[in-house]
């Protein structure tokens, strides 16, 4: 019988608390529990093999991660590489600068990392050399294979927002996923058929103008388990908390079996509708 996968989304790696934010602690605890339980964690390219055979192994997850903060290669690159684990990063491409390796956690004299307010108020007064990643990092973790990069978009703008016009506005979206994944190419070697949503909007025009720019996998914020036949463009995920590694346990073990994860889910849903 197919089982049902996870896929966990990740912001922040980093001992300042704030928004979106999983300790150093938790997120080791985390990945040593996956390790020690035998799950295996999968590139973009495993997981879409996995989703075309119609049938969903046990134990599979894949570990997302949405932005490009330079906390991931700080915290969350040598956690993933001490367990031998691998996650997927969803880069702001247009967000992502030039110059040498930082130290990560293990190398001493770390970066000042910002919390979450600091890192979105550094992006809107264009200092994200201070809170996001640089091109050497990225290569840096993609040459240990504990990321594969893929797009969140080249400016992370909600187009939906600031262009009435729908012709106009789908314009300005295709001109902003033809950027990343021309950046992603020129820096990468390949053009990425995954897309994350920015703030996890999208509506039947931004799938659309997506699929029109060459993405196949498009993955959302909704709260969910991948099963069998899922609808590529509405891959949903599950918010990874700022726990230890009994409440991640306790959800993995949940969240992994087809009965247990519907009960679960339709207990939460029924809950939010109260």
């Amino acid at each position: 019988m197919s089982c049902t996968m996870p896929v966990l989304m990740y912001h922040h790696i980093s001992p300042k608390p704030g928004l979106v934010t999983c300790s150093p602690e938790n997120f080791r605890a985390q990945m040593a529990w996956l390790a020690k339980n035998g799950w295996k964690t999968l590139s973009t390219a495993a997981f879409a093999e996995a989703l075309a055979s119609g049938e969903i192994p046990p134990k599979n997850v894949l570990i997302t991660f949405d932005d490009g903060y330079l906390d991931n290669w700080v915290y969350a690159h040598p956690i993933l590489q001490e367990f031998g684990l691998r996650a997927t990063l969803f880069l702001i491409t247009g967000w992502i600068g030039n110059g040498a390796l930082r130290a990560h956690a293990g190398q001493g004299n770390l970066p000042d990392l910002p919390s979450h307010r600091q890192a979105m108020q550094a992006a809107a007064e264009g200092e994200k050399d201070t809170a996001f990643l640089r091109w050497s990092e990225v290569e840096a973790m993609r040459a240990a294979a504990t990321f594969d990069f893929h797009s969140h978009t080249d400016s992370h703008r909600r187009w939906d927002r600031e262009i009435a016009d729908q012709k106009a506005r789908d314009a300005a979206l295709a001109d902003d996923l033809a950027a990343s994944r021309a950046t992603l190419l020129a820096r990468l070697g390949e053009a990425s058929p995954h897309l994350c949503w920015p703030q996890g909007y999208f509506d039947a025009a931004y799938q659309r103008v997506a699929r029109e720019a060459g993405f196949t996998h498009l993955y959302t914020t909704e709260h969910g388990v991948v099963r069998r036949h899922i609808d590529l463009a509405r891959i949903p995920r599950i918010v990874c908390k700022d726990k230890p590694a009994a409440w991640f346990g306790r959800r993995m073990g949940m969240y992994g079996r087809p009965f247990l994860s519907l009960l679960y889910l339709s207990i939460k849903s029924a809950g939010k509708g109260r």
